[in-house]
Formats: C-alpha cells, structure tokens, sequence
C-alpha cells in the first residue's frame, strides 16, 4: 500500500517535471491527505475521505479554485506513524502548498518536525497541541476543552464520584495529563478520582482493571481510548455488570462503531463533542454557523451518508483550506495559507465561530463544545448539555 503511494506521487512529480511545472488552469488543484485508511484507525480515516468526496463534489459545484476543480489525493498511512512519516516526506517532495491529515494523535505528532517550511498542515484529531506559529493546526475541540464540558456535566448531574481509564499510547498519555489539570481548575472541586486504571492498546483483556474500577463504587466511569481498543474495555465493562454512565471521548462517535458494539454497550454512554449535531431549538449558536451545519447536512444528504463526528472533524479544515486558496488564489505558499488561517477571527464554520488570534493554531473553545447522549431508539447521539457543559435537565 505504502509502494502505491510513493509510486503515485512520484509519477505525479515527473508530470509535473514533464509540464516544466507549470499547472493549467484547467488542471484540477490537488490536495494530498495522509490518513489511516486501513489499520486500527480506519474507521476515522475512511469516514473522513467520505465527508472529502461530499465536499469536493459541492466545491466543484461552485466553481472550485479559480476555475479549477478539486481533488483529493489520499495516502493510506495504515495507522502506523512510520508509514506516515514516509508519505509525508514524499508528499512534502512536491511542495505543495497545504496537505491534510492525519487523522489521529500518534500520526500527526509524527508528521509534525517534518512541516519546519510548510506545508501548510491540518491534523485530523483534536489530541494535538501544535506550537503557535507552526505550519502545523489541529482540529475541532481541543481534548481538555472536552474533558472540561464532561466534568461540569458530570459536576451538574450530581456525578462527582469519577473512575478513570486510558491507554499508554500518545493519545491516552495526552488524555490523562488533559483530565488531571481540568480536574485542577476551581469550577470542578468536589470531583474526585475514586480509581485510575490503564491499558496496553493491544491487550486482548482489561477484566482486571474493570474489576477494580467497580469496587470502587464510582458513580460515572471515563474510558478515554479511541478505535478498537474501546471495544476492549466495552466489553470487560459489560461482563463485569459495571451498570454506571460511561464515558469516552468523540474519536470513538462514529455508526461504524456503535453498530460494531451494540451487544455489549452501556446503557448510558455520554461523548463531550462539538456544536456539530442537530439541535432542534435546545440552544442557540451564531447564525453564520447554523447556516454552515445546514449546508454541511445538505451535503451529506446529497451523498447519502448520515454523518457522525469523523465527518465534522475533516469539514472545517478542507473548508478553510479552500476558502484561503480561493481568496490568495492557486499559486498561493504555505506561509501565504498558515498567514492567512492565523489571522482570522471570526471564521464562521460548521463547529462554531473560529478565532485563531485568541486560540493559535485550533481557534475554538468550551464554549463551542457540549456533551452528548447514544440515543439507540433514533440511532444517532442527542445533546444532553449547553455549550460548556451545562446539564440540560437534571
């Protein structure tokens, strides 16, 4: 899979060498995204390209950039920060201006040294924390902004006996670094930490560790792992009859997953997420941003697929992507899109109000995040919270 890639690419840089470099105005503008498409990550990296075929085709629609059509050139990093590592040097070989990808903690971290000159770079998953000033942006909700709306959640539900559990890898390391400063701030004393457990990713079991998180009688259980290794913990929970909320982060709000799962999921499973799902009057956000969610829903609905969260990670970034190369133009530089991204403050997208000036390289805060319940009956997750955290009924 990795030869395939490397050998498009490089077929593609003779082309170009063929061309004396010199695109046509007819040619489409390609951007390269490296995600996993197979591997232990695939559920996220193929329900991305989806929602990057649903926008390519609405892009195109209106004229794509400057005249010329989209295309999205995907690369299979296989879930493997080391493959990723080579099709990022190989993408970076062609200069392009801008790239996306990938789409979670371990892969981005890895691409990240490599982006010193551009290009220009959005990671897929919101457990990256690039410096400011970098090439490199991370997407939707910072993962302590989640942790922080579940808290305050928990907090106003009267939930404040709390078990945690993450795994070892990078996602897990920055999960829990993430719980324990939110757990610092004054708005969340009287929550407490009961158990901490922790996990290999590629353990087969964690009945230990559930057993011990349900002697310690806690009154809500975090398990903050992202992919298949959840299912692992899902169903040590369940043969365990540990019968308390459950919560997990929204790398794991995806159909694909639930459905997976559906025998052995808890009866209560609550996801802090963005604005992104339907709300139908529970709260109000900035009209510009409603505008975009029902452009972003008309979108899917075209293509007929029922988006989840994997599809609101990758919409605000390719949008803003393409909105800054419409606006500088196709011959546009990495440092011409990082400038003109950094810069903006009021950047309506599908996820709330984007203000990079007063959060560099994400633009969002809590209070473009709110906390979600798994509704089986409608098959889709509902909002349970306002924006921060808020519980809407008690």
């Amino acid at each position: 899979m990795l030869g395939k890639s490397i050998a498009r690419l490089a077929a593609a840089a003779m082309l170009v060498g063929a061309l004396g470099g010199a695109a046509r105005a007819t040619d489409p503008y390609r951007i390269h995204v490296v995600m996993p498409l197979t591997g232990g990550g695939s559920f996220l990296g193929k329900g991305q390209q989806q929602t990057l075929e649903a926008l390519k085709a609405l892009t195109n629609k209106e004229g794509g950039i400057a005249g010329r059509d989209v295309e999205f050139v995907y690369h299979d990093d296989q879930s493997s920060p080391q493959t990723a590592v080579q099709l990022a040097n190989a993408v970076i070989s062609e200069k392009p201006s801008v790239m996306i990808g990938s789409s979670l903690v371990a892969m981005c971290n890895a691409i990240a040294p490599l982006l010193k000159s551009g290009p220009f770079d959005y990671c897929l998953s919101p457990g990256v924390h690039p410096p400011a000033g970098s090439f490199q942006f991370s997407t939707n909700i910072d993962t302590r902004d989640l942790m922080d709306v579940l808290l305050r959640y928990f907090k106003s539900r009267g939930w404040t006996r709390i078990a945690f559990m993450t795994s070892t890898d990078a996602s897990g390391q920055d999960a829990e670094r993430g719980f324990d400063e939110m757990l610092k701030l004054p708005e969340h004393a009287g929550v407490t930490i009961v158990e901490r457990q922790r996990f290999n990713p590629t353990d087969v079991s964690v009945s230990a560790q559930i057993e011990r998180v349900k002697a310690a009688q806690p009154q809500a259980f975090v398990a903050w792992s992202t992919g298949a290794p959840i299912a692992t913990i899902l169903k040590a929970t369940f043969q365990a009859g540990l019968d308390v909320p459950f919560a997990t982060t929204n790398g794991n709000q995806t159909f694909a997953q639930f459905d997976q799962y559906k025998d052995f999921m808890p009866k209560e499973v609550y996801i802090p997420t963005s604005v992104y799902l339907a709300h139908d009057g529970l709260y109000k956000l900035d009209p510009l941003v409603e505008e975009q969610q029902a452009k972003f829903y008309a979108a899917h609905k075209a293509a007929g697929i029922t988006p989840d969260n994997m599809a609101a990670l990758v919409w605000d970034p390719a949008n803003m992507i393409i909105a800054a190369l419409r606006k500088l133009g196709p011959a546009a530089t990495a440092e011409d899109v990082r400038a003109h991204i950094a810069s903006q403050t009021s950047y309506a997208g599908l996820v709330g109000v984007h203000d990079f000036k007063a959060v560099p390289q994400r633009g969002l805060t809590n209070k473009n995040a709110i906390v979600s319940r798994w509704d089986a009956s409608i098959h889709n997750w509902v909002p349970v919270s306002l924006p921060t955290g808020l519980a809407l009924t008690k």
